[in-house]
């Protein structure tokens, strides 16, 4: 076994981490099953320079749609020394997320369908052991939501910036509170720039509706109101 096979096998071994999650509009599905491929931001709008976006844009490739969301809030005090909120976000828009758990993938879905009770959402399933094998040289560690505010930021314990991305390769070997340091402290899995052939991995599409998940996967369509649930 390879050094990195082995920390692929550690961060899955738990039995609630096999899989990665990625939350999407289900507008995107056709795109993505198109493409065979989850595009970071910057890929989609490359025109990005880490402005904030407030609403969600919808952009056009080849004839098909891709919907990006806003970017969340995020208070200029949760920012590292050195790091402006515009670097931060361009930094974000660079990777394509993933969850590693069903719940954070859950708390994500739950917050945007409050938010717009009327969109229609999706989650794809990946094995991650797979996953993280393809393209472990472009993968990150996060130990916190990097994209949101902490409910009190300013009794956080942390600072946000580029640093707080680990590679997958340096697992276990940074000693920094700011990066996981076991894998049940990873919270967010990320892919620089795109996740290439990702029909290799998936193990299954949950949707409200099955009708808006493309021809290709509907073997594999699960309900999206039953997700994370036993």
């Amino acid at each position: 076994m390879t050094e990195i096979e082995a920390i692929i096998a550690l961060v899955t071994k738990a039995g609630g981490r096999k899989s990665l999650y990625h939350f999407t509009r289900a507008g995107n599905l056709p795109a993505i099953s198109q493409f065979d491929a989850l595009w970071s931001s910057s890929r989609i709008m490359q025109d990005s320079t880490g402005e904030r976006r407030l609403a969600a844009a919808e952009v056009h490739v080849d004839g098909y749609s891709l919907t990006v969301n806003s970017h969340l809030r995020i208070p200029e005090s949760m920012m590292d020394a050195g790091v402006t909120l515009e670097q931060f976000r361009a930094c974000l828009d660079q990777h394509v997320f993933l969850w590693p758990t069903i719940r954070d993938c859950r708390k994500m879905l739950d917050t945007y369908t409050r938010r717009e009770p009327d969109a229609a959402f999706a989650v794809l399933e990946f094995d991650a052991k797979a996953l993280l094998t393809s393209c472990s040289e472009a993968v990150k560690l996060s130990k916190y939501d990097s994209g949101s505010s902490p409910r009190f930021p300013n009794n956080c314990g942390y600072r946000k910036s580029p640093a707080m991305f680990l590679p997958l390769a340096e697992f276990g070997r940074v000693g920094s509170s700011t990066v996981p340091a076991k894998a049940a402290e990873i919270k967010e899995v990320l892919v620089e720039d795109q996740l290439r052939h990702m029909s290799r991995f998936l193990r299954a599409v949950y949707a409200a509706n099955a009708s808006d998940v493309p021809a290709a996967w509907q073997g594999i369509v699960k309900s999206l109101a039953a997700f994370g649930e036993s």
